[in-house]
């Protein structure tokens, strides 16, 4: 199915119901035109992360269900899949095969060998310094062959994620039968996780490494467009990346637009938000919340360093349960760079600061994301946090079929369906349209969305009152 001009919701196969069974009774009975996608976070089999570090693509872990549940829901929503095109599990059957048969393994280059990466003699303190990295240690595992030997492999994040050497013949061919396997389930968009780090050169911070990065991702778009397959770069840094990504034509997120929300609604300014809606592209997709943190580092340089510190710091002041400790190696937290919370939480549990900010985020250039807690206006599951010990759990409540019946009949959660399905259904957000973001004063934000038919809509918002409306063609629609 082609990508629609719809919401995506965002979720895990056992969040909104126990398994992709109830995730379908869930779109089919409280959700009808509130999203048109499903970004189903990762399926397959994997040995941790929450399911980021896949030990096979080949298939559906049982206990969400079958390829064939899946693909029922690809007859409905445009869906899309995760490629960790970085790292592998290392209980994966290739790095296994590794590991037994050592230099007879078919699969020993797929995987980089730090005395093979790096001269005689290094790496140096300074060579690991230059790394870029989400850790406080060089991202090398020790790996015991069955042989007795001993190597040390590059592992970017957790241990139990092993990074691919892309660069060679046998990791290509997974990838491209990866993709294969991925368009014979219905995908029509792939996120490329993680995929900034997957190029490691000599004497690089081996982060977005230029232009072998560009080499590595047109091959990729290559291969999927035989299969009618758009890709969505996943990364989180500075703006300027994204736009660079963008300039060479691929799906974007906008992973700015969080950060700048929130700094908007809690300093009643609305010059920071204005500036960065004018700016952004269109082919993109628009977040607020995902199954990570809020990012900081990518609204560096939109906001000043002056002011992303305070709006860090108000998250903590007005947010309800937000805790610097829950972002912190207490609580496993791995990436540095973001805030631990559900967005409603971060907005202090308040329903017209929340439909606001939504608001801004349907007329925000490009298309919306909606992550499942977010679209149940979820408050932060301290419960699940504690039990865990993992940060990111704060925003990872498991839903039942009875809580989820019970929350889509909060006003807060109908108005925001309300919202979407207005956003899904106007042709005012038509792609090949046009925006104007006026700010006639200091807590005021005008966006105008205009469809290549004439048909036009206008969000007018107070971001000091956190009051809206919602016009279209002269009609107040909100």
């Amino acid at each position: 199915m082609n990508i629609k001009n719809q919401a995506m919701l965002i979720t895990y196969a056992d969040s909104l119901g126990s398994d992709l069974k109830e995730l379908k009774k869930v779109l089919t009975d409280h959700l009808q035109g509130v999203v048109g996608g499903v970004h189903l976070l990762p399926f397959f089999p994997s040995t941790g992360d929450r399911g980021f570090a896949p030990s096979d693509y080949r298939v559906v872990d049982p206990v969400f269900g079958t390829w064939e549940e899946i693909e029922a829901l690809g007859e409905e929503y445009y869906l899309m899949f995760d490629f960790m095109i970085n790292h592998i599990s290392r209980e994966s059957e290739y790095f296994q095969d590794f590991k037994t048969h050592h230099e007879s393994s078919p699969y020993k280059e797929m995987f980089i060998q730090v005395h093979e990466f790096f001269p005689e003699g290094r790496p140096t303190q300074a060579d690991i310094d230059l790394i870029y990295k989400r850790k406080d240690k060089a991202p090398f595992q020790e790996l015991v062959f069955e042989d007795g030997e001993k190597t040390l492999v590059w592992n970017t994040f957790g241990e139990e994620q092993i990074d691919l050497d892309v660069t060679k013949a046998v990791t290509k061919q997974f990838i491209r039968d990866t993709l294969k396997d991925m368009a014979k389930h219905g995908c029509s968009l792939i996120r490329l996780d993680a995929f900034a780090y997957a190029i490691k050169k000599l004497d690089t911070n081996d982060f977005f490494v230029e232009p072998e990065i560009w080499e590595l991702l047109e091959e990729v778009r290559d291969e999927a467009a035989k299969y009618e397959i758009q890709l969505l770069p996943e990364i989180h840094e500075h703006y300027s990346i994204q736009m660079k990504i963008a300039d060479h034509d691929y799906f974007i997120y906008d992973f700015a637009l969080p950060m700048l929300t929130l700094h908007a609604l809690y300093s009643g300014r609305s010059d920071r938000l204005a500036k960065w809606l004018a700016l952004s592209p269109m082919k993109q997709f628009t977040t607020l919340d995902t199954h990570d943190g809020i990012g900081v580092v990518d609204a560096r340089d939109l906001l000043t360093q002056e002011e992303l510190d305070y709006t860090s710091e108000k998250l903590y002041e007005v947010g309800a349960n937000v805790k610097k400790v829950y972002s912190s190696a207490s609580y496993n937290n791995l990436d540095i760079y973001q805030i631990n919370s559900t967005y409603y939480s971060a907005l202090g549990d308040d329903d017209a600061s929340y439909l606001l900010a939504r608001a801004i985020q349907c007329f925000a250039p490009g298309i919306p994301q909606i992550y499942y807690v977010g679209l149940l206006a979820g408050k932060n599951d301290i419960q699940l946090l504690e039990t865990t010990k993992e940060g990111r759990n704060i925003n990872r409540h498991y839903y039942s079929l009875a809580e989820i019946a019970e929350e889509t009949e909060r006003p807060v959660v109908k108005a925001l369906f309300d919202l979407l399905r207005f956003r899904n259904t106007s042709p005012a957000f038509d792609l090949a349209g046009e925006i104007q973001v006026k700010t006639p004063s200091p807590s005021e934000l005008v966006i105008v969305r205009t469809g290549k038919e004439g048909i036009q809509a206008v969000l007018n918002a107070d971001l000091a009152a956190k009051t809206f409306t919602i016009s279209e063609n002269g009609n107040r629609v909100f």
